[in-house]
């Protein structure tokens, strides 16, 4: 039996009643979402996250009292099955400031509407916000024993952010690449920040294949992720640029606003920056990605789709599975939201499903001698 699931339960945490009011609007709109509480600060937040059960907690920056830097350890120390997103603003303090609290343990960051934005940036904010928190909200309710003892949903119902359960590794696709890897693709969203500095962490320093990566995130966002990569793996990494070679013991980022996409010249693969249309809503887009990969390295591509909401990757992975490459997939345990795995999962294409931690070492098994 399947019983409607609860609704998201959300708190808003920003110092302008303003903003309050207007993120506070866009949940309630939502029949699936509601608001919780609100607070001015994160001391105001942890006090009432003591007495009000909460799912999400939307996490402003800069305020007085306790900012939310401060509070972000605190609250996900306190309550291990509430989610927090950041409201974060497209600069380049508030950037850094949002991949500080990714790399602390924030599930995602929305933009936050500012007084001064049009009508069509509005509605793109709004459709962000509605998007990550129902994803994530919905993530969290499946995980949370008190979602499962209240009888609030016996079956996972399927979502933008992911679907069911992983199934046995064994049970997956039953055509499995022989090639030896000559480069890894990785694809990645939402919880993708700390997952990439997971996985590339646990490879060598001295790791010879190239690895690209295409991460949803804004322009501000992606240089910052690569320096962030580049310290926390000792490995060189950098935001893509167009027209360069595609170098072993390199890794690269695709810049927010371009899709990255590999060619080839004289026999020599190199990156190119395109502005085509958005896939899967998204510029980067993995799935063009993907494709270009393998048409240019065929069976001798490994890919890794990791946590991230929707469907990205999934066609992309279709056609690296047809020409013999291989895909390991981030399992729903380990995912901030099991949607762009899931979605390859669920289509039959994944050599492995395996835990976050497990990947690093099935990407170095699957490279043979090549590592």
């Amino acid at each position: 039996m399947t019983t409607a699931a609860a609704a998201i339960r959300v708190l808003i945490v920003d110092d302008s009643a303003v903003i309050r009011g207007a993120l506070g609007r866009i949940i309630d709109a939502e029949a699936d979402m509601t608001v919780a509480t609100t607070a001015p600060n994160g001391r105001m937040a942890l006090d009432a996250l003591k007495h009000t059960a909460v799912d999400i907690v939307l996490l402003d920056v800069e305020m007085p009292e306790m900012d939310g830097i401060t509070a972000l350890p605190r609250i996900l120390s306190g309550y291990p099955n509430t989610r927090v997103i950041m409201a974060s603003s497209l600069t380049q303090s508030g950037a850094e400031v949002t991949l500080q609290a990714l790399a602390l343990g924030a599930a995602d960051y929305i933009t936050k509407p500012a007084a001064r934005s049009g009508s069509s940036t509005l509605a793109a904010m709004q459709a962000e916000i509605v998007s990550k928190v129902r994803a994530i909200g919905r993530a969290v309710q499946r995980r949370d024993p008190r979602a499962q003892a209240s009888g609030a949903r016996t079956t996972a119902a399927p979502s933008a952010g992911g679907t069911g359960h992983t199934p046995p590794a064994a049970l997956l696709a039953s055509k499995q690449g022989s090639a030896s890897p000559r480069v890894v693709a990785i694809a990645s969203s939402t919880g993708g920040p700390n997952a990439l500095a997971d996985v590339l962490s646990g490879l060598p320093t001295d790791f010879p294949l190239p690895i690209l990566i295409t991460q949803h995130m804004p322009a501000v966002f992606t240089a910052l992720l690569a320096q962030r990569l580049e310290r926390d793996t000792g490995r060189a990494c950098r935001e893509a640029v167009d027209g360069e070679p595609v170098l072993a013991h390199h890794t690269y980022v695709a810049p927010g606003g371009y899709h990255m996409i590999v060619r080839t010249e004289e026999a020599k693969p190199y990156i190119q920056l395109t502005l085509a249309e958005p896939e899967n809503y998204c510029r980067p887009s993995a799935d063009p990605m993907f494709r270009s990969i393998a048409s240019v390295y065929g069976a001798s591509t490994l890919a890794v789709v990791l946590t991230g909401m929707g469907e990205d990757g999934m066609r992309g992975a279709r056609v690296i599975h047809e020409r013999g490459g291989r895909i390991l997939a981030q399992d729903e345990a380990s995912s901030v939201v099991w949607g762009m795995p899931g979605a390859v999962v669920h289509a039959g294409l994944a050599s492995a499903v395996l835990p976050l931690a497990n990947i690093a070492d099935a990407i170095q098994t699957s490279c043979g001698a090549h590592v």
